[in-house]
């Protein structure tokens, strides 16, 4: 049984998390995808081909990706590399403080370029990212000409 694991599994957007995939057989060659929709419907995904170490686990924190959206060791790597499916389109978060981006993480056997997979992953999870976190409060910023938001922490 594969597992994917995304430690914590909510957390806020610029703090870092720990992606970890258990029960793959040693050497096993995998694709690691991570994908999530914005609030207007756009997918932006990223993907990396790494090799199970001999006990079968990929550690994108300690374990270099061989190619694929990013090559060698970046913990972060998954999330900071999401491109959209749609050219000239950017990833941006308007409702910052109801709700996160859910970030979907597949493993997928072998190397996988295709942005529908056809086949259904090893196993997967959903990270949530959370841009504004618990008890902030938002107050609009209207002087002159100046327009934006001041976040007061509890």
């Amino acid at each position: 049984m594969v597992e994917v694991t995304v430690t914590p599994r909510s957390s806020l957007a610029d703090r870092p998390v720990q992606v970890r995939v258990r029960g793959l057989c040693p050497s096993q060659l995998v694709t690691l995808r991570a994908w999530l929709k914005d609030e207007n419907g756009e997918r932006f995904q990223s993907r990396a081909f790494f090799r199970a170490d001999g006990s079968g686990e990929v550690d994108p924190g300690s374990h270099a990706a061989l190619g694929g959206s990013y090559s060698g060791v970046w913990p972060m790597g998954l999330f900071w590399f999401l491109q959209p499916d749609t050219l000239f389109r950017r990833l941006v978060k308007r409702d910052v403080a109801g709700s996160p981006f859910l970030v979907r993480l597949e493993v997928f056997d072998g190397l996988r370029l295709d942005t529908e997979p056809q086949e259904r992953p090893l196993g997967w999870c959903e990270a949530e990212r959370w841009y504004v976190g618990p008890g902030v409060q938002r107050v609009p910023v209207r002087e002159g000409r100046v327009r934006g938001a001041l976040f007061l922490p509890p």
